[in-house]
């Protein structure tokens, strides 16, 4: 996700970098799992595994099952997990509010595909972007997933990387919210997708459920304007 939001913010006209200090944030985020006993991560917006093969990397040991709606980046995520027997692929499936179908913009760059259509100035300036084809896929939520996947006695952590479409996948956790342990979700500081909330929403609505970010990762730092662009938060219960 990082590279992909360089590329972008480079055609937008910016200068940026990552941010001093960044680098260590794949071992603070399997401490912090560590640390809250950890042992089953829902990788959604599995993309091709880069997440995934990320924490493996960096000492995470628990259950991972990916989850990604895009058939044309399946046969890579699967060859990517075939060796790792904790590393498990769903069936085809984005994850939303409502079970049923969904029609999913692919991007000229498979990372920033996504269910809600670019906004006016990302559709002029982000031709690259720009969606080539759609593909209609089936759509299942959080809750569903929690019963499908999991037994009572895992401790749950939920990635969401779903190019604007994080609220919707919140909306999907339904009366299930007590099953999950944590979330890290990429939030955006200038959203570039028509409906996309900023973070401050995404922020106050998991604090109404009593989380808290307990590590933020950031992301790109623009020279320019002098500001973050986007950020990972990894949130846990006080």
């Amino acid at each position: 996700m990082v590279s992909t939001f360089r590329k972008l913010a480079r055609r937008f006209g910016f200068d940026i970098s990552p941010f001093p200090g960044s680098a260590p944030h794949w071992e603070r985020l399997i401490k912090t799992l560590s640390i809250h006993n950890i042992d089953c991560v829902f990788d959604i917006g599995a993309n091709t595994g880069q997440y995934a093969q990320a924490i493996r990397t960096n000492g995470y040991a628990g259950e991972i099952v990916s989850f990604e709606p895009l058939s044309g980046v399946r046969a890579t995520l699967e060859e990517h997990a075939a060796r790792d027997p904790h590393w498990t692929i769903a069936p085809q499936t984005a994850v939303g509010a409502e079970i049923g179908q969904v029609e999913i913009n692919i991007s000229g760059e498979s990372d920033m595909s996504s269910i809600l259509a670019l906004d006016a100035m990302a559709h002029e300036r982000l031709a690259s972007t720009r969606a080539t084809t759609r593909e209609q896929v089936p759509v299942t939520t959080l809750s569903s997933i929690l019963e499908a996947h999991t037994s009572g006695a895992q401790t749950i952590f939920v990635k969401s990387d779903t190019q604007g479409y994080e609220d919707q996948v919140l909306d999907g956790i339904g009366n299930s919210w007590d099953r999950i342990a944590g979330l890290q979700l990429e939030l955006s500081m200038q959203p570039i997708y028509d409906g996309q909330p900023d973070h401050l929403p995404l922020l106050n609505r998991l604090a109404e459920k009593g989380f808290r970010p307990h590590l933020v990762i950031p992301g790109y730092w623009s020279r320019h304007f002098g500001r973050m662009l986007e950020y990972d938060a990894v949130f846990f219960r006080d």
